[in-house]
């Protein structure tokens, strides 16, 4: 049977395209290697990870911060299992509603893994080893991404003492001390729900700062919140080794500036070093489809590889390895193989670690703006003096915005503070629209409301605060 579109690879960006091209009335469909759709993300990503965030964000606020508000709360107690069983319940309303939009909008599906065999000729091979052929005028690679590992170090990942973020969302105990591979968003996110649940945890970071590319002054403060709550950091460190032992296992590491190496103990080791593009099967090679000296697929300002007729889109091609990207970027490709003029403004991709607090950013940091030779000015506010935020005891952090100092059209906005993933959208919508700090500023906000932070922070960027 032929279609218009055969899309390989379920998760976000791919499970997107589909739908969006079904809507545009094409016929589709999708191969997906797992028994579930969703990709990473929906089944051992950014789903499971928030339930097991706001579960362990619930039990700490039970244990720890609730008798100050007048709630007193004796014997709160751990159930792993059962917070394990709202993790996974989760996961499958979210992967069984992706399965119900694909009988809704007509998709085909077929379980297994797809191979180019060449342009509008995709081969599935089944669990039981049948293959089928699909023809279709155009195929996208949605493949996503994989677990990237060390660079230069053999690390054994068995998912139970060495585990990827995959282990780190299903283990069956509390570790005693978990140390973290890794001072990214995943890293940060995982290791503060242990932390969270009762476990020592001591993160590893080879650069000098967490949380890599985020705006300098966020990543300074938010180390300081997250030590503040238990957690260790060792930063500018070489990991050099991971490996069992008698008792879980061993991290070595070294000052990358030069020093003594150290070795360290723990129960669990979650190595978060980052993801790589999946394409191992695919057979791109043998359909001639360039891969860039990253192994991500070469694209055009299409999504087009150098074969016509296919495509790539999300974590497999250049750009940030983030869900919604990815979902953007498929309903694009999708209007352009409609004949539309898909689009994806990529100044304007919001980012957001779920901790807590939780820290958003979307456009320029301080650290860019300065290395293109921007002028620009800063606006900022803290949750200090935020009446919603005082009411809630939710006062740590800040909201900073650039603007240019010229037009004063606003560049970057960086949140660090309780709902800030929720919070960052006034400011992407406000930059889609190419809007000023004196826009947002002038806009009428909610009273009392932590968005107020954002409103204010605004107004000191283009002249005054009127509450600090």
């Amino acid at each position: 049977m032929a279609y218009d579109v055969v899309v390989i690879g379920t998760g976000p960006g791919g499970y997107v395209c589909a739908i969006k091209a079904a809507q545009l009335g094409m016929k589709v469909a999708v191969v997906e290697k797992r028994s579930t759709f969703g990709g990473t993300c929906l089944n051992v990503g950014c789903i499971p990870s928030k339930a097991l965030l706001h579960a362990s964000e619930v039990f700490a606020h039970a244990k720890h911060g609730m008798a100050d508000l007048g709630v007193e709360v004796s014997g709160t107690t751990l159930n792993l299992e059962k917070m394990m069983g709202h993790k996974d319940a989760t996961v499958k309303a979210n992967v069984d509603g992706v399965a119900f939009l694909f009988k809704k909008n007509k998709i085909e599906s077929f379980i297994g893994t797809g191979k180019i065999v060449a342009a509008g000729k995709v081969s599935v091979t089944g669990e039981d080893g049948q293959v089928q052929e699909l023809e279709t005028k155009n195929i996208v690679i949605a493949t996503g991404s994989e677990v990237a590992g060390i660079p230069g170090v053999p690390v054994e990942i068995d998912e139970k003492v060495i585990v990827s973020s995959t282990g780190g969302i299903a283990l069956e105990k509390v570790p005693g001390h978990m140390v973290v591979v890794g001072g990214g968003v995943i890293g940060l996110e995982l290791g503060s729900v242990w932390s969270r649940l009762g476990a020592k945890v001591t993160v590893v970071e080879y650069l000098d700062t967490i949380l890599g590319g985020m705006d300098g002054e966020v990543s300074k403060q938010f180390q300081r919140m997250l030590a503040k709550q238990g957690m260790e950091f060792n930063l500018g460190a070489k990991v050099t080794a991971v490996a069992k032992s008698d008792t879980g296992a061993k991290v070595t590491f070294e000052p990358v500036k030069g020093g003594e190496p150290q070795t360290i103990d723990a129960d669990v080791v979650l190595v978060a070093t980052g993801r790589k593009p999946y394409t191992a099967g695919l057979g791109l090679e043998e359909a001639g489809v360039v891969l860039d000296n990253r192994g991500r697929v070469e694209i055009d300002g299409h999504y087009a590889t150098n074969v016509p007729g296919i495509y790539a889109i999300g974590d497999v091609v250049k750009g940030p390895m983030l869900a919604h990207k990815a979902e953007d970027e498929g309903v694009a490709l999708a209007e352009i193989l409609a004949g539309q003029h898909g689009h994806v403004n990529y100044e304007v991709i919001p980012g957001v670690v779920y901790t807590q607090p939780e820290v958003a950013s979307v456009g320029k940091t301080e650290e860019e703006l300065k290395a293109a030779g921007v002028s620009y000015k800063v606006g900022k506010f803290p949750f200090t003096a935020n009446g919603r935020a005082r009411a809630m005891q939710v006062t740590d952090g800040f909201v900073k915005v650039l603007a240019d100092k010229d037009t004063d059209r606003v560049l970057g906005v960086h949140i660090i503070g309780f709902g800030a993933g929720e919070m960052i959208h006034e400011a992407a919508v406000l930059m889609e629209f190419g809007g000023s700090s004196e826009d947002l500023g002038r806009t009428c906000h909610a009273h009392p409301t932590m968005s107020e932070a954002v409103k204010e922070a605004a107004l000191a960027t283009f002249f005054k605060p009127l509450h600090m």
